[in-house]
């Protein structure tokens, strides 16, 4: 089953960090995300900029609105994404109860609806085969 997992980070603690201390966090969870890796776990991902430097859409009919920043102001903002192979739930506790991501925040573990990204996927590629036609 896949699962994406929500990295939640307090932005003020990671820019608190001396650049030495940050360097051996992120060396550390690149490290785990290997081992995810070797052990066919690790199914995609990425890191987030910090949450100033994002904006937030919001549809308010018939316009949409926009307004900088993150979507809730919270202490702990989603630092990063990790796509997760496991067997349930479970498992995919177990495998990211040992990231070391963890130390920074909490990580907020879902199944992703794998209907609706098949469905997706399959239109992605229906529409790339008709650009290329």
């Amino acid at each position: 089953m896949k699962f994406v997992c929500l990295g939640y980070i307090d932005e003020s603690v990671w820019d608190s960090l001396s650049p030495e201390a940050s360097q051996k966090i992120f060396e550390e969870c690149m490290a785990y995300d290997n081992e995810l890796r070797k052990g066919g776990h690790f199914a995609g991902g990425g890191a987030l900029d910090n949450s100033k430097n994002g904006v937030t859409l919001r549809y308010r009919n018939p316009d949409v609105d926009v307004t900088d920043g993150p979507f809730a102001e919270t202490k702990e903002q989603i630092g990063g994404i990790l796509l997760l192979e496991a067997r349930d739930l479970n498992h995919a506790i177990q495998l990211m109860s040992k990231h070391p991501g963890v130390r920074m925040g909490p990580f907020e573990i879902r199944p992703a609806d794998e209907a609706t990204n098949l469905m997706i996927m399959e239109t992605s590629q229906r529409l790339a085969a008709e650009r290329d036609n």
